[in-house]
């Protein structure tokens, strides 16, 4: 199978990278920008580059994606501007790659492969503020930044493009995933932020009380579902939550944090202004329509996950 994982010098996708390789007769090849404001290095690919066809470019970049797309038989997108402070600092960055650059994918597919199969990569923060005690598909969306609209928006592109042009798409929202080659800033994901203050021995900052809630999911975990997605053809067409089951407070992740490492402390604070006013508040999110659809279930609890990401970095 021709795999294409485009950003796979990121957290999920160099996780993804490495789990395609555990089968063989795959050909992957990777594309990714390595933009300095999205701390992307290669370093995260130095032990498997020698089995994978590299290249650095953008997903904006039509004449790449129409070859890169050309051969391919799956597409994971994991490129994405993923912080929400710097959508804030920088909405049109982030229109660009979260909008445009989806675009320039689809319209590639649409003119040079539609019989690929294309796996989008969004968030769960696209609904904003939870309405429900548990939230699923059917919850509205009122995204409560920049980073959520476009993510959301990048899903109705793939959506049109399948009912328009019969491309095969999905969309899956994934929460608060953790774990190895994660990036280790507050900007980038708030677990693997406290994972790096954790095991540097520094203290966590919880703002407010810290017990609302999130889904937590393992990042292999949500690279196994990722790579079995391919395999289900019913579930392409549609858009899906893609979480664990398993939800925490944050002050309860951060405790769980600091005992499995060892090291650390938590600090409690008053939220920053403009923080609160972007906090999605109490969220735990339902991924039953997917696990139905799939048969698949997360494999790792939050602790199993820690100490498996603890091993990862003590290696």
């Amino acid at each position: 199978m021709n795999i294409l994982i485009l950003g796979g010098a990121g957290f999920l996708g160099c996780n993804l990278v490495r789990r395609c390789l555990k089968d063989e007769g795959h050909t992957i090849r990777v594309v990714d920008a390595l933009d300095p404001r999205l701390k992307s290095t290669t370093d995260n690919l130095a032990e498997v580059m020698d089995r994978i066809d590299f290249i650095q470019g953008s997903l904006c970049d039509r004449a790449l994606m129409d070859k890169v797309v050309a051969d391919a038989d799956v597409i994971f997108n994991c490129a994405a501007q993923t912080s929400h402070p710097l959508s804030l600092s920088d909405p049109f960055f982030d229109v660009e790659m979260n909008c445009v650059g989806n675009l320039c994918l689809l319209e590639s597919v649409k003119e040079k492969n539609r019989t690929a199969k294309v796996i989008y990569t969004s968030s769960s923060t696209i609904i904003g503020k939870a309405l429900n005690e548990v939230v699923d598909e059917t919850h509205g969306e009122a995204p409560l930044d920049i980073y959520s609209a476009n993510k959301g928006v990048a899903e109705k592109y793939y959506r049109i493009y399948h009912t328009l042009y019969d491309l095969k798409t999905l969309s899956l929202r994934f929460a608060n995933l953790y774990g190895p080659y994660g990036k280790g800033y507050p900007e980038f994901g708030f677990i693997n932020y406290f994972i790096e203050l954790a095991r540097t021995d520094q203290d966590i900052t919880i703002y407010g009380d810290g017990r609302q809630n999130r889904n937590v999911m393992y990042v292999e975990d949500a690279a196994d579902l990722l790579y079995e997605s391919v395999k289900h053809d019913n579930v392409f067409g549609n858009v899906y939550f893609a979480v664990h089951r398993e939800h925490y407070s944050v002050k309860k992740i951060a405790e769980e944090i600091v005992n499995v490492f060892g090291t650390g402390r938590i600090r409690q604070v008053e939220w920053p202004d403009v923080r609160k006013r972007i906090e999605i508040d109490d969220v735990v999110i339902s991924a039953a329509r997917l696990f139905y659809d799939m048969q698949f279930e997360p494999k790792h609890t939050l602790r199993e996950g820690l100490q498996k990401t603890k091993e990862v970095y003590n290696q």
